[in-house]
């Protein structure tokens, strides 16, 4: 029912393209938050600005229909409570919540590298 048929077919250019674009916006996005709550969810202004602006597009993303979309968008919805927790938490709170939106961040990175990988499989199979 659910078995992996492999077919000598290319893989089409609209998948594709969709890939190479989930790959390169999530790899960017991972770096991105990691960078921004690095640098700026020290401060407390920039840090409710960032965790509200990644969980609305976050929560933005779960209401679309694609499914792929779906997958960052659970990621960002969360990270976007965590920063949020990370900024209005006490001390063993935001340490926690840190080391959860790092781990999310890194969450991230690695699902825009397996699109990579699929992307460049499926150009492959085009040769």
């Amino acid at each position: 029912m659910n078995d992996i048929e492999t077919t000598d077919e290319p893989t089409p250019r609209n998948v594709l393209a969709k890939q190479g674009v989930a790959a390169v916006a999530e790899i960017a996005g991972g770096l991105l938050l990691l960078i921004m709550h690095v640098f700026l969810g020290r401060l407390r202004p920039f840090g409710m600005v960032l965790g509200l602006v990644i969980g609305s597009i976050g929560f933005g993303s779960l209401l679309s229909k694609d499914r792929e979309a779906k997958k960052p968008g659970i990621i960002l919805a969360v990270a976007g409570i965590l920063e949020l927790l990370f900024q209005f938490g006490n001390a063993p709170i935001k340490a926690f919540s840190g080391f959860l939106f790092i781990l999310l961040c890194f969450g991230l990175l690695t699902l825009g590298v397996f699109n990579g990988i699929k992307f460049f499989k499926g150009l492959n199979s085009r040769r």
